[in-house]
């Protein structure tokens, strides 16, 4: 039997996204105490809410939870989720600090319309252009965890997602992300990896059927990684 511990930081409902990943071997349990989900076999940092409040409500354990994701705890990071894995937001100043596994700072979206709502492209980045756009070795290529992790996000063949965001991640190492999307004249980064953890911008459990099966191979691939 796999458990999942998905981290409920008390900011709205987490049916669709229980719904989504249910079932088969499956024993899913909600928590508010972040330490109690990372007893399970992979984390799921949900994404709904706002970044102050969430991080607050980890009551302090964010390098604890930095220090497990860093040993190759297999970790989801959905919208909200995604953001918290980075060190700080805009979106609430002066509020403590994210978890900072990768190093980069959660900025508004400066464009006409906000927020972004809606379904959008995602542009899958080659392995090989990344690492040509920022000249150096990708961190972990190679190892066993990056490319079971990357196998599964490539071949989710998922082209399209629906975003809820008014806020975007700045990794300082464009190498940690996967695939981009544009909204008017902003491009962000919608999915990130590092170590066994991902995140994404989008809700793939809004996603329609293609969501679905995208974020359920991915807990499946994370899986073998632990």
């Amino acid at each position: 039997m796999t458990r999942i511990g998905i981290f409920d930081y008390g900011a709205g409902n987490l049916h669709s996204l229980v719904k989504a990943i249910e079932g088969g071997e499956r024993n899913i349990s909600v928590d508010t105490d972040i330490r109690s989900s990372l007893k399970a076999d992979i984390l799921i940092l949900p994404g709904v809410g706002a970044f102050g409040a969430a991080v607050a409500a980890m009551g302090g354990a964010q390098g604890y939870v930095r220090s497990a994701l860093a040993d190759g705890k297999p970790c989801l990071g959905v919208c909200l989720g995604m953001q918290m894995l980075f060190d700080a937001s805009e979106e609430t100043p002066g509020a403590e600090s994210g978890i900072g596994l990768i190093p980069g700072q959660v900025t508004r979206l400066l464009t006409p319309k906000v927020p972004h709502m809606g379904w959008n492209e995602i542009e899958w980045a080659s392995r090989g252009k990344r690492k040509a756009e920022n000249g150096k070795r990708e961190p972990g290529t190679g190892n066993r965890e990056t490319s079971v992790a990357d196998s599964a996000l490539r071949q989710s063949q998922m082209s399209t997602a629906y975003f809820a965001n008014a806020y975007v991640c700045k990794p300082e190492d464009d190498s940690r992300v996967l695939a981009w999307t544009t909204h008017q004249d902003a491009r962000f980064a919608s999915v990130v990896r590092t170590a066994n953890t991902v995140g994404v911008q989008f809700h793939p459990e809004k996603s329609s059927v293609s969501g679905r099966n995208f974020v359920n191979g991915v807990i499946d691939e994370l899986l073998q990684c632990k």
